[in-house]
């Protein structure tokens, strides 16, 4: 009869036999395992239903916006003969192309600040008010229309307000002898072009700006009054230092919806002023002598300026983005 040597534990008699090659998983390992590997092609059919999912969006996106788009700025670097050439970027040094880009600089930036300035405000004040309140509600409902609402419609309602016989314009010539339209009719300017951008700019704001805002915690402002921080303090050294980035984005923003904006501008101005304007003029009649496709090189100068814009857009969003998450 043998003896185990002292000391020496007795080896596991149920202790079952293992492959060398094959390690031991815990059962929650193995388990793990088994459902990863059922998992994959479950995973790959759901990525594929996802992107079949958006074959209508990528078909339209492509016909409707990326092949015009194309054909748009390309068109301005051939001839009619459909020779490439270079010659057409001419048209930039033009007298009055250059008044039509300032036009079209200088109404969206107008327009883009007032419509930033009041809008902000706005949002200020209704940061005081409940989210999920009646008023709130319905200014927010009201602000996702406005903001799209442009075109013919937007220009009827202000020739019947302030047009020359408008609504406003006949009560200020009778009650107090005042006539904006005495020397010429001024909603029918560029610089008149400026009140009804306002109207869908401060809309626009209140939706790019207010979830900036409401991404402002109040710890913030409780953190610096325990500090001793004045109220003044806090919104000059935390709060607006904070909003900065979001509020010059939608700045940017307004001012690439202004550049970019046709209908309304062509419901009240017949000739050019500003480059969607101009275009329109290059394409029904040619008025540049010498010079061909002048659309497409307009085209591409407007593509050009909201590409810079945009991507200044985007490099603000990135960065008013860390204080929101």
């Amino acid at each position: 009869m043998t003896t185990a040597s002292a000391g020496a534990p007795a080896p596991a008699a149920s202790a079952p036999a293992t492959s060398a090659t094959s390690p031991v998983l815990p059962t929650s390992a193995r388990a793990s395992a088994d459902a990863t590997r059922g998992a994959g092609p479950r995973v790959r059919r759901r990525v594929g239903l996802a992107w079949l999912g958006l074959t209508p969006f990528a078909a339209y996106v492509l016909l409707f916006l990326a092949v015009p788009a194309v054909i748009a700025v390309g068109s301005g670097f051939f001839t009619d003969a459909g020779a490439f050439t270079l010659a057409n970027l001419a048209a930039f040094a033009d007298p009055s192309v250059l008044r039509a880009f300032g036009g079209s600089f200088g109404l969206s930036a107008v327009s883009a600040v007032i419509g930033a300035v009041i809008g902000a405000l706005v949002c200020w004040a209704l940061s005081a008010l409940r989210p999920d309140g009646l008023v709130r509600s319905m200014i927010d409902s009201a602000a996702s229309v406005l903001a799209q609402f442009g075109g013919v419609m937007l220009a009827f309602a202000f020739i019947a307000t302030i047009g020359v016989q408008g609504l406003v314009t006949t009560w200020l010539v009778s009650l107090v002898d005042v006539d904006r339209n005495a020397t010429g009719a001024f909603l029918y300017t560029v610089p008149g072009l400026v009140i009804p951008y306002v109207y869908f700019q401060v809309p626009l704001m209140v939706l790019t700006f207010m979830p900036a805002l409401e991404g402002v915690k109040t710890q913030w402002g409780e953190a610096a009054a325990t500090l001793g921080a004045s109220r003044a303090t806090y919104w000059r050294r935390i709060a607006l230092p904070v909003l900065a980035p979001a509020f010059w984005g939608s700045l940017l923003l307004l001012f690439a919806n202004g550049f970019s904006s046709f209908a309304t501008a062509a419901a009240l101005i017949s000739q050019g002023g500003i480059v969607p304007l101009t275009i329109r003029t290059q394409l029904t009649s040619e008025t540049l002598i010498g010079l061909q496709n002048v659309a497409g090189v307009l085209a591409f100068g407007m593509v050009v300026v909201m590409a810079v814009v945009m991507g200044a857009y985007s490099l603000l969003q990135r960065r008013a983005a860390r204080w929101q998450r």
